[in-house]
């Protein structure tokens, strides 16, 4: 089969791959139809990360079950699936929790992969999202929407959950690319009543306007802190959703957050310690991390993109053939896209 492949930094490309087999009752094979990519995957595109020459790449999948193990019985071969990045077992303590994020199960190293032909889909008896009706039900749109509760949709909603966003909140979401967008639209589904977006590219502040977002800040640093607080009286805002993962952006979060406020984070860290003390003396709170996927799809978001409540796909800019899997990264890489949709194969 085709697959996506990383060569080395600024460079992937597609190859010719062993098809992959179940290997595990709890298995199930997904024939991709739609993928993406990701900010995270920039870090190793960059050379920022490490990763391994020749390794499958992407995580971000819908798909149709091919054939699954003999536990799995709640998806069978022909269903239409979103595929989540976090493969959750759904019986574990921090799946039980609420956190598949951080299932205790996940098989490690099982999650490259979805940027091909087909994905072998570990813990896919609970992990897996059925989607009712098969993809020839739903027009382009929605099915880019439902792509992006693979990942992006679901990371930007745990951005707002893990800052407890509510009704009437004032809300600042740092970061403009699909996770920071994904937070305008979960702090409004949520119920804040007013949302700044931190943004300071202008066909992002558009959709960032269109998914609720009532106003824009384009400076950053000191300069930001001291603009959201004028809008603020001062005050500082309810919730921070902090989708970037830079120093200074979870500074600037910390900053612009009320006293008693939390920060949602689920920008990955770009270094390894951070001060904490800004925290301390405001009494703001710091959660987040790895999205439920799994658990956000299934209560909320399958829902809210199949009611036409929130139409996350819009994030997708470009969209490029699996062929074209170079021009789709460096698009995401050049800014030139705000994420790149690649298309794999026809349901």
């Amino acid at each position: 089969m085709k697959a996506g492949i990383f060569v080395k930094p600024g460079q992937v490309a597609v190859a010719e791959v062993a098809k992959p087999e179940l290997e595990k009752p709890t298995d199930a094979i997904i024939r991709v139809l739609r993928a993406c990519v990701c900010g995270s995957d920039l870090w190793w595109y960059r050379g920022i990360s490490q990763r391994a020459a020749n390794s499958l790449i992407g995580h971000e999948a819908i798909g149709i079950v091919e054939s699954v193990g003999s536990a799995v019985k709640a998806v069978q071969p022909g269903d239409f699936v979103i595929a989540p990045f976090t493969h959750g077992c759904g019986h574990c303590a921090a799946c039980l929790a609420g956190f598949d994020g951080d299932c205790l199960n996940r098989e490690a190293g099982g999650n490259g992969g979805y940027q091909g032909e087909y994905l072998r889909f570990t813990n896919a008896d609970w992990a897996l999202v059925k989607v009712p009706g098969q993809p020839a039900d739903y027009t382009d749109a929605q099915l880019n929407s439902l792509l992006t509760l693979a990942d992006v949709m679901a990371t930007g909603y745990h951005a707002a959950t893990s800052a407890e966003v509510k009704a009437g909140d004032t809300v600042v979401v740092m970061g403009d690319g699909a996770v920071g967008l994904s937070g305008v639209i979960a702090a409004k589904l949520l119920g804040a009543k007013r949302i700044i977006a931190m943004s300071r590219h202008e066909d992002r502040q558009k959709l960032a306007r269109e998914f609720g977002a009532t106003d824009i800040v384009p400076e950053r640093g000191d300069a930001a802190v001291e603009k959201v607080l004028a809008m603020t009286g001062g005050a500082g805002a309810d919730a921070v959703l902090e989708c970037v993962g830079t120093e200074q952006s979870v500074a600037t979060a910390v900053k612009v957050a009320r006293p008693g406020a939390v920060v949602g984070r689920v920008g990955v860290p770009q270094q390894a310690e951070m001060n904490t003390n800004d925290l301390f003396w405001r009494n703001v709170g710091l959660r987040g991390g790895i999205a439920s996927v799994t658990s956000d799809d299934k209560a909320v978001l399958l829902e809210a993109v199949l009611k036409g409540t929130i139409n996350p796909g819009k994030v997708f800019t470009q969209r490029f053939s699996l062929d074209q899997i170079q021009a789709a990264y460096q698009a995401m890489d050049q800014r030139q896209a705000i994420k790149s949709l690649l298309i794999i194969s026809k349901a």
